[in-house]
């Protein structure tokens, strides 16, 4: 969205599905991040996000637009239809493009979940359909054929948006910002009653998704830690959407550790700035997925934790 329309400096939005925070550790501008937590976006954080637009209309002189992040499981109809008519928005704001973030390894398991109730919305499928720039991420991933499998299935979908191909998310910011794509008549040709729709009872179903979010002091013994997280992803990697973490490990002085996934996909490595002298060393996890237990892996977690007294289990 845009405040006005030559967008030099963006402030990002994320709204997300989970209670632990896990952010800003590898931002460069941390203060330029607003975040709103433990609400679905399409239902229940609608009114503040009104509420926090018209907030920072009294700060547009210090920023051209606005990057409104939403989680993977957000379906965007909602937001389009709150943007498109309040009319506060329409006159601090222009919605300027969609931009839907896939992932070419795991964007066909997504797109043929089957939800729990008839009518039930595909989150997935949503994105697609209302995007109007794709950026089809970790093509690096899957093979040409599955990659031509799957750029036809997109077409399909919606034929109007424009598809990048990139790796780890890399994307030319002028082929997505500033170039006033959105377009009301697209999402109307694949939603005739888009207006209708919205205005009824929502078919947004999360009961089946959970978001786990624990912290606890203390350093991780690193191999079990690893064998934890082998095991967990060996058994459960299709039932985890996401997955995030913020790390202390023994023996490693102050290098603080990092780690997000999707599904048996992760990547590991030492932030950007490491623990601080005194800061109380705090492990963060997310897990978004279905059919979690908090009880156990709160416990699994817990037996990660370096012990001075023993080291049976090496």
């Amino acid at each position: 969205m845009f405040a006005n329309t030559n967008a030099t400096a963006p402030l990002i939005m994320p709204i997300s599905f989970r209670s632990v925070h896990i952010v800003a550790e590898s931002m460069d501008a941390p203060e330029d991040l607003i975040t709103m937590d433990n609400g679905c976006v399409c239902c229940s954080v609608r009114g503040d996000l009104v509420r926090t637009l018209g907030q920072l209309t009294k700060r547009r002189h210090q920023f051209d637009a606005i990057l409104l992040e939403t989680t993977g499981l957000a379906d965007p109809a909602p937001i389009v239809y709150t943007l498109q008519t309040n009319s506060k928005m329409n006159e601090n704001y222009v919605l300027d493009s969609i931009v839907c973030l896939a992932d070419a390894k795991h964007l066909p398991l997504h797109l043929d979940e089957k939800k729990p109730k008839e009518g039930d919305i595909n989150e997935a499928y949503q994105q697609v359909a209302f995007a109007d720039k794709i950026l089809l991420n970790k093509v690096d991933l899957v093979t040409a054929d599955e990659k031509k499998t799957l750029l036809a299935r997109l077409a399909k979908i919606n034929k109007f948006a424009a598809v990048i191909e990139t790796e780890r998310s890399r994307a030319p910011l002028g082929e997505i910002l500033g170039l006033n794509s959105f377009r009301m008549e697209s999402i109307l040709g694949v939603d005739p009653d888009f207006f209708e729709a919205q205005e009824g009872e929502s078919h947004h179903n999360l009961e089946a998704v959970q978001s786990v979010g624990l912290q606890f002091k203390g350093n991780l013994h690193a191999q079990w830690f690893n064998m934890f997280m082998m095991d967990l992803l060996r058994d459960r990697a299709a039932d985890l959407y996401r997955t995030k973490g913020l790390l202390s490990f023994h023996g490693q002085d102050n290098v603080k550790f990092v780690f997000q996934g999707v599904h048996e996909q992760i990547n590991f490595g030492p932030a950007k700035e490491g623990w601080k002298d005194g800061e109380e060393r705090i492990n963060k996890f997310v897990f978004i997925g279905k059919n979690l237990s908090r009880d156990e892996l709160t416990k699994s977690l817990m037996d990660c934790l370096y012990k001075e007294e023993t080291t049976a289990k090496e």
